[in-house]
């Protein structure tokens, strides 16, 4: 039986479905005004997981993954850049979609806009009004956490206690409470050309309601997995719970599942650090990108994670292989029920990527295990690591002649020549793993 971390309770829980063999889970999804950084794949990463283990476990998921499209950073970004917000928007999102796929993330069921889903967000405001949660004042509408009963529980704070934050001060004092967020906001001369009419008045949505929105209109009132970032325990999820609970009457959702903060060298990601990666980044330096969801999976998602580029370079030597060893295998027809009993006892305590990693390189070092094939073969269909594929491809004589370059300086054991070789490789859009049959060449 699966067991589940639930932010909710602080406890591991044993997962049971409001209906049966049926998961509905919402997975909450990037702001698509620049590339999602290598910290926000770990999220996805880790729900693509959890998907990928109540798959195997007989259970039918529908996952629902946000597009934010329009907030305060898409308006600056696309006034910036003298562009649409459509245009801007369509941009990163075709960028995010990519990089999911790259990374052998399975394709949430539904994948909603906001910008595509103010009517629901409008109804949802109106009957936060008519209840008495919502108020007006004279920039937006605003949602009332006093009057919401056990408003902090997830985040585990005392409304009492809790301090008046930067960004609170600098909302509008118009409001009842400084703490209290924006549902809707009154369109302002700095947003442009972005604004809906509606009957709640000219302007756009605030930040935490279209989750809500998209989350019920496509898995109903109360579900039973919603996923994310530690990052968004509070105020966001918070405030999700909130406004939702509000509006219905009923429990939200079941199970809250956060990951732990990715940190680069140490430190918190920033631009102005140089520590800021994106998953293109990692190609283009010559990684592979799945050497970095291998990394991912070395560590417990709600273990705290340092990448540096050492770990990931060990993570694609460790990852290369496992691909070279399954290669090479026979299929014998069989599974091995032993090892396959321990990979399952691994995931159903909390995803337990460490220990299942553990169990799968004790199968592939056990001279004596039958079943290799089809048991490496279910277990990779969890983790998500593509062990057996294969791609033939055709590369161009300049690639041939850096690749028997490469060999060369690996024969002479100049292995920083080699990786400048594998570098200049992967600018050119392929990645180069080295098996016991020689090098061999994937696209990126």
């Amino acid at each position: 039986m699966l067991k589940l971390y639930n932010t909710l309770s602080r406890k591991k829980e044993v997962f049971e479905p409001i209906k049966d063999k049926q998961v509905n889970m919402y997975s909450c999804g990037p702001t698509i005004y620049d590339f999602a950084h290598i910290g926000n794949f770990r999220a996805y990463v880790t729900a693509d997981l959890l998907k990928r283990f109540l798959n195997y476990s007989g259970f039918k998921v529908k996952q629902v993954m946000n597009l934010t499209d329009v907030d305060d950073k898409t308006i600056r970004r696309s006034q910036e850049e003298k562009i649409s917000l459509k245009e801007l928007t369509k941009k990163y999102e075709k960028a995010f979609i990519e990089d999911i796929q790259t990374l052998n993330i399975i394709m949430p069921e539904v994948i909603p806009k906001a910008t595509e889903h103010i009517k629901e967000m409008v109804a949802l405001v109106k009957k936060l009004l008519e209840k008495g949660y919502a108020y007006r004042t004279g920039d937006g509408i605003y949602f009332s956490i006093s009057r919401f009963k056990n408003y902090g529980r997830l985040a585990g704070l005392n409304l009492k206690k809790l301090k008046q934050t930067a960004r609170m001060r600098k909302d509008n004092y118009e409001k009842e409470e400084a703490k209290d967020f924006a549902l809707w906001k009154l369109w302002q001369p700095e947003d442009g050309a972005v604004y809906w009419q509606t009957e709640i008045g000219k302007g756009r949505p605030g930040w935490h309601i279209e989750c809500s929105a998209m989350s019920m209109k496509y898995l109903g009132e109360h579900f039973d997995i919603h996923s994310g970032g530690v990052d968004l325990i509070f105020p966001h999820h918070q405030n999700e719970i909130a406004q939702s609970e509000a509006a219905t009457g009923k429990k939200f959702v079941n199970f809250w599942v956060h990951n732990e903060w990715l940190f680069v060298d140490g430190k918190k990601m920033s631009k102005s650090l140089g520590n800021f990666y994106t998953l293109r980044d990692i190609i283009k330096k010559g990684f592979e990108p799945l050497a970095l969801r291998y990394l991912f999976l070395t560590a417990h998602y709600r273990s705290q994670l340092n990448f540096t580029f050492e770990n990931l370079e060990s993570s694609q030597n460790a990852y290369e292989r496992l691909k070279n060893i399954a290669s090479e295998l026979k299929d014998d027809k069989k599974t091995n029920k032993e090892y396959l009993k321990e990979f399952e006892d691994a995931m159903n305590d909390d995803l337990d990527t460490p220990k299942a990693l553990k169990v799968l390189w004790e199968l592939v070092r056990d001279e004596k295990a039958e079943g290799k094939f089809q048991t490496i073969k279910k277990i990779d269909d969890v983790l998500g690591l593509d062990l057996f594929k294969k791609e033939k491809i055709e590369v161009s004589n300049e690639i041939k002649k850096l690749v028997q370059e490469r060999e060369k300086a690996r024969g002479s054991k100049d292995w920083k020549l080699a990786d400048k070789i594998r570098e200049k490789i992967a600018k050119k859009g392929y990645c180069i793993n080295d098996t016991s049959k020689g090098p061999v060449l994937t696209k990126n």
